[in-house]
């Protein structure tokens, strides 16, 4: 798919991989709509690259649903959206106050999982009535999974299990999008310099990029952003997760 006047919504983009995705999309000419809760932030994005941004709960069916319709009235039908609203808070199943509480895990899977699967409804309801390109293609769904998918630390139970369920969702429901000339796909990254790991003092950083088989650096959100790019523009792309993580496989701490 062309990126060129196509409208694009990007959740949590008012920071990290959701803020290099969308000033990458509109750098190549998609009209873009910011979707995050950090309404000054994501207002400041938006002005800079000429886009829209509206506040939105992505594990609320009503705010995901008005915000549909703002950027719907103001660029058209989506026919590009990518789910970059998360959270990734550590806690131990059985930590030193007890169980882990029922309502960190159910909170963790509502904005990562849940959340994901909000905007992908809503994007696929409006991308089947846009008009097919030449290959019958209308849109494409990206959502970002981890690598805590594949090998959970301890500590992130609720967090692998919320991006498992993204790495599980993906192909069934391209499976089932095909049908409309809807692509979904999703991208698991590692380590990576967002505004969580920035905070933490530079020895941190350092010793986390060591565990890196190479290149022994974080990754930048631009780079997971133009792996965004190459699967909107790639048609044969779908129903696939990618790794974008160093060779990284995570030990158990």
């Amino acid at each position: 798919m062309n990126l060129n006047n196509v409208p694009a919504i990007v959740t949590g983009g008012a920071s990290g991989l959701g803020e290099a995705t969308a000033r990458m999309l509109a750098e190549h000419g998609a009209k873009v709509t910011i979707f995050d809760v950090q309404a000054d932030k994501a207002n400041k994005v938006a002005r800079e690259i000429g886009g829209l941004a509206v506040s939105c709960d992505v594990t609320n069916a009503e705010s995901a649903e008005q915000a549909f319709a703002q950027a719907r009235e103001a660029h058209g039908n989506c026919g590009i959206a990518v789910n970059c609203a998360g959270i990734g808070v550590p806690a131990k199943i059985l930590g030193k106050e007890g169980p882990m509480a029922m309502d960190f895990f159910n909170k963790v899977i509502q904005v990562n999982l849940c959340g994901s699967f909000n905007i992908l409804r809503l994007a696929a309801a409006e991308m089947q009535d846009r008009e097919a390109n030449a290959d019958g293609e209308r849109g494409v769904i990206i959502s970002t999974a981890s690598v805590a998918a594949y090998e959970g630390q301890i500590g992130q139970a609720a967090y692998s299990a919320s991006k498992g369920g993204i790495v599980a969702m993906t192909l069934p429901a391209a499976r089932e999008l095909a049908r409309y000339g809807i692509r979904v796909l999703a991208i698991a990254p590692g380590l990576f310099m967002t505004p969580m790991m920035e905070a933490l003092p530079e020895a941190a950083q350092e010793s986390l990029a060591a565990t890196l088989p190479f290149p022994q650096r974080l990754g930048q959100p631009s780079e997971y952003a133009r792996i965004v790019r190459e699967m909107v523009e790639n048609p044969i792309l779908n129903g696939e997760v990618i790794r974008i993580d160093c060779a990284l496989r995570m030990a158990p701490r």
